[in-house]
């Protein structure tokens, strides 16, 4: 068995409050689920079209205290489990970690199978809750009952500003969390990790400067990120196509979508920095 997904973030809150966010059901059909039913200590189920095998509530509550939420997942044949912690950093900073067995890195990759989307499943989700919790605007769910990925988001932000954060790689690698390589023109490499440790970079396949980028990854389609400007902020589509729709790229398509979630927080946050603690967040959201 792999080791377990492991993931931390920085949400500026009080502990008792994202504690209240994690088990009231309420609060997870905001941040986290369509449908959600909590009976503490009893029951804890979340399920819908945005969670992975989403037809019904699979999770079995193993544990709750005010710091520790655990619970078993059946997932893709394999009884997973998930553990959040709470750790209190100060009276308005807490420190959530999260930890889920059976995370399969070969098939995220291969973006082939349910237990490949564990990680960015948890990278958006919990970039939802640290932007619920903070009074922010959440960015769109992944809907696993549908081949369509198109989502549209406002950026506080310069269409040239915010155009410059796709194209620059130093910027680029800042608010992604990942370091990138990328030669800004059509026909043109972009490299998950560098140059160096990537042997099958996309190729920017259009660039109009201000307006919009588009990268082809081998065998897996197109991600293209389409900017408008709109009343002083920048309107970014972001579409990912050109996939096999009996096999759609949830897994990247997640993890796109959390950083989304943290570009919008580079451009509109004067004192930014990145929510993510833990040193496994350089492994790479797919693409």
């Amino acid at each position: 068995m792999s080791e377990p997904m492991k993931l931390s973030a920085r949400v500026a809150a009080p502990l008792k409050k994202v504690h209240h966010a994690l088990t009231d059901p309420g609060e997870l059909r905001v941040w986290l689920a369509e449908h959600a039913e909590v009976e503490l200590p009893h029951r804890y189920g979340f399920w819908g079209r945005h969670t992975p095998e989403g037809e019904a509530p699979r999770q079995r509550l193993l544990h709750v205290d005010d710091h520790t939420l655990r619970f078993a997942w059946p997932l893709g044949g394999e009884e997973t489990a998930v553990e959040i912690t709470l750790e209190e950093e100060s009276a308005e900073s807490t420190i959530v970690s999260l930890t889920q067995t059976h995370f399969d890195q070969e098939a995220a990759l291969a973006e082939s199978g349910v237990l490949g989307t564990l990680q960015t499943f948890w990278y958006l989700s919990i970039a939802n809750l640290v932007d619920h919790l903070e009074g922010r605007v959440l960015t769109p769910k992944a809907d696993f009952s549908s081949p369509v990925m198109r989502e549209e988001i406002v950026i506080g932000g310069s269409q040239e500003e915010v155009f410059d954060s796709l194209v620059d790689p130093e910027k680029f690698s800042r608010w992604f969390g990942y370091k990138v390589d990328m030669e800004p023109y059509v026909g043109g490499r972009f490299a998950m990790g560098g140059f160096e440790a990537d042997g099958t970079p996309a190729k920017v396949v259009a660039l109009e400067p201000g307006r919009g980028l588009s990268l082809e990854w081998p065998g897996l389609g197109v991600s293209s990120w389409e900017l408008e400007g709109s009343g002083g902020a920048t309107r970014l589509t972001f579409v990912q196509s050109g996939f096999d729709e009996k096999n759609p790229p949830y897994a990247g398509w997640m993890g796109w979508l959390s950083g989304l979630a943290e570009l919008r927080r580079f451009h509109e946050l004067s004192d930014w920095r990145p929510i993510w603690l833990d040193p496994t967040v350089s492994d790479s959201p797919e693409r």
